[in-house]
């Protein structure tokens, strides 16, 4: 199969670890939108236009399946881009959601759930979360953290004071939620912020698991080809996804 991943910048490439790690399609396409991020400032229309032009790009590429690598416009666009394509078209909101269930099964467990403000204000998450019964829910909207991820920064000072500024008030979790695919990967730094207590729940991972389950499929056990994809500085995604994917 060969399977398209559209970001609004690098940070899809943590789902695209993923795949490549379970080997589960022969051909990745990977498009960022990296002249337009980040996403989650922007309005809903918008990021359901931009969603809609990335189709576009898509469409050249005779691709069986689309995975959606950016929580905002999972949250706003999904629905529109399933209408428009010919092709099955997966976002990561509903898989994070269903490894959330499988890692923690105590409803009252401290959930944390970080992302872009447009991710957060869509309460897709927290409406869903709620539905399924967990009543300990914390929603901070981290969207300071993507421009660091895209230029690279995934440790460090700058980092830590991020941390600091932005959960310097909140107790420990037993959860969070990742719910911007550009956080995987500065998960380390995340994990050793709370003293490496908390789960984390990682988009990439969610969806290997959720792509298996839901659209049955499976290992090809075949090397992966992997084509990168940008609106802007497609060398600086490049890079990234060297130091990313080795």
């Amino acid at each position: 199969m060969k399977v398209g991943v559209f970001d609004s910048g690098v940070g899809g490439l943590s789902v695209v670890k993923s795949l490549i790690e379970h080997q589960l399609f022969k051909e990745i396409i990977y498009y960022g939108d990296t002249a337009r991020v980040p996403y989650g400032t922007k309005d809903p229309n918008t990021v359901i236009r931009y969603s809609l032009e990335a189709l576009e790009f898509f469409n050249n590429f005779n691709i069986d399946l689309l995975i959606i690598a950016c929580n905002t416009v999972s949250a706003y666009a999904l629905v529109e881009l399933r209408k428009r394509a010919h092709y099955p078209v997966v976002g990561v909101i509903e898989p994070g959601v269903q490894a959330l269930q499988n890692a923690i099964k105590q409803h009252d467990a401290s959930i944390l759930i970080i992302g872009t403000r447009a991710t957060i204000n869509s309460q897709r998450y927290q409406s869903t979360l709620k539905g399924l019964g967990y009543t300990n829910l914390h929603a901070i909207p981290t969207g300071l953290f993507v421009p660091l991820v895209e230029e690279g920064i995934f440790e460090g000072k700058i980092l830590e004071e991020m941390m600091n500024y932005y959960f310097d008030s909140l107790s420990t979790p037993d959860a969070i939620i990742l719910g911007c695919t550009h956080f995987p990967l500065i998960s380390t730094a995340l994990r050793d912020h709370f003293g490496g207590v908390p789960r984390l729940i990682h988009s990439g991972d969610a969806i290997v698991e959720y792509l298996a389950k839901v659209q049955g499929v499976v290992s090809t056990h075949q090397k992966t080809n992997l084509s990168l994809y940008a609106s802007e500085n497609v060398e600086g995604l490049r890079k990234i996804a060297k130091a990313w994917l080795n």
